[in-house]
């Protein structure tokens, strides 16, 4: 690991002008207020990035699928002209070349995102591709949600970045991220913003700090796989759609709970302890955990804030990082999940995979005496497609025990293909699908019985 030590004298220690402390300090607050800060929304409460989201999804509502599938075809054309073309425009530029320029299988999984898309907007080809439970679903839900929230989180990313609030939070945070979670302690803000926020932030946070230098490959891998929860608005919306309303206080107790034990346990245990130490980027790095003597953990990160704000003095390069950031979402990403998740969902409604693999299940189910458990074993992994699909799955089943079980393990389980696991593999993070399949495997089997501890408690 390339880090460097902070210098260890007093006198490293500069008085700043109250302009820095204004550079730092401004940035910094709105950024956490947009990404941190929840505010009520419909059901429940969310920050005011996914709220502004979501009025923008309202005024576009009538055009959003067209835009999102022109998009998805400016990928694939532009897939294209870097595979066969190679024109010099796009081969000089890094951001261009390095946007276009992708392996066999992210160059299919666009040219069939774009395929998707196009037959669910024109309604063409097979109905299961393109019906509402599949395909229809993504374009004119998912997607749409993502394309907004990409926007706004993307323009307004840098102020998270760029003007030392992580710098911050590097030095107050490190004695306590690192023992325990095996984390940076800038990683600290990241993971709040995935919890509080949306777990699709959480990804796209968790990316831009990877490829930037911030995070080696294992804690990059870490982050978006133990943090990147789901809203506290969705987690809403399932307990209410399994018909357990009443209970979201201990439902969302629950998640907390079994989600920090998956947090201390996963980082532990392979894949991701296999992850390598090593860098996206190579930059300088120091010691998250020194303090110069004399100054107390608040004051040197404040120092190193404001180091790094004082960096940032161009609105346009502001501007230009913020555009690049959704522009790199928008055309690399959302491709992947219109794909990946069209796939996981059609297998998921269509074929009997997830009842072959859930039957394993029952025995277990039944040795936990959780009532029902033949029909609760189908909700059991195919969570895996869509967090969504255990609550209508669960539909039928009469003991409210065993639909508390399933609602807070489809949260827990955290991987599922149609968003966070579909945004993790169209990023550059370090996670192939065989590590988000032996990951959402062993983070079921390590949840499942403190739920089911739970539930006997509460039933």
């Amino acid at each position: 690991m390339n880090n460097v030590p902070a210098k260890k004298t007093k006198e490293s220690v500069q008085q700043y002008a109250k302009s820095d402390y204004v550079r730092f300090i401004i940035p910094s607050l709105i950024g956490m207020i947009l990404f941190m800060i929840p505010v009520p929304f419909e059901d429940g409460m969310t920050v005011p990035v996914a709220f502004l989201a979501n009025i923008l999804g309202g005024w576009l509502e009538n055009y959003i699928a067209a835009i999102a599938t022109i998009l998805m075809g400016i990928t694939f054309v532009g897939s294209c002209l870097a595979k066969w073309v190679q024109p010099s425009w796009m081969i000089k530029s890094p951001f261009w070349s390095n946007l276009f320029q992708v392996t066999p299988p992210f160059f299919i999984a666009r040219a069939l995102g774009f395929l998707f898309a196009a037959m669910v907007l024109f309604e063409v080809g097979p109905s299961f591709i393109w019906s509402e439970n599949t395909g229809g679903f993504l374009l004119t839900g998912l997607v749409p949600v993502l394309l907004t929230t990409f926007l706004l989180a993307g323009l307004f990313l840098p102020l998270l970045l760029d003007f030392g609030l992580l710098d911050l939070c590097g030095v107050l945070f490190a004695k306590m991220m690192r023992p325990v979670f095996k984390l940076p302690g800038r990683s600290s803000m990241d993971c709040l913003a995935s919890w509080l926020g949306d777990g699709t932030i959480g990804v796209f946070l968790t990316s831009k700090q990877y490829e930037d230098g911030y995070y080696t490959e294992r804690e990059a891998a870490v982050i978006s796989t133990t943090f990147s929860v789901v809203s506290i608005t969705f987690s809403i919306v399932v307990i209410t759609e399994i018909g357990l309303a009443h209970m979201f206080v201990p439902y969302y107790l629950t998640i907390v709970g079994v989600g920090l034990v998956l947090a201390v346990v996963m980082p532990r245990i392979p894949p991701l302890s296999k992850k390598k130490d090593t860098y996206f980027k190579e930059i300088e790095h120091e010691d998250e955990k020194f303090v110069p003597a004399g100054h107390t953990p608040l004051q040197w990160g404040a120092v190193k804030a404001i180091e790094q704000a004082r960096k940032n003095r161009s609105f346009s390069a502001f501007m230009q990082n913020g555009v690049k950031n959704v522009l790199d979402m928008w055309l690399a990403v959302i491709p992947v999940v219109m794909a990946i998740g069209t796939i996981s969902l059609i297998i998921a409604e269509y074929t009997p995979f997830f009842e072959w693999i859930g039957a394993p299940f029952v025995p277990l189910l039944s040795l936990m005496q959780i009532p029902e458990a033949t029909e609760a074993s189908v909700s059991i992994l195919v969570g895996f497609a869509d967090m969504f699909l255990p609550a209508i799955l669960s539909g039928g089943i009469e003991s409210e025990m065993t639909r508390f079980i399933i609602a807070c393990l489809s949260v827990t389980q955290l991987v599922y293909m149609s968003e966070v696991g579909g945004l993790i593999l169209g990023s550059k993070l370090p996670i192939n699908v065989k590590d988000l399949v032996l990951i959402f495997l062993l983070r079921t089997a390590i949840a499942l019985p403190l739920i089911v501890l739970v539930a006997h408690l509460l039933f």
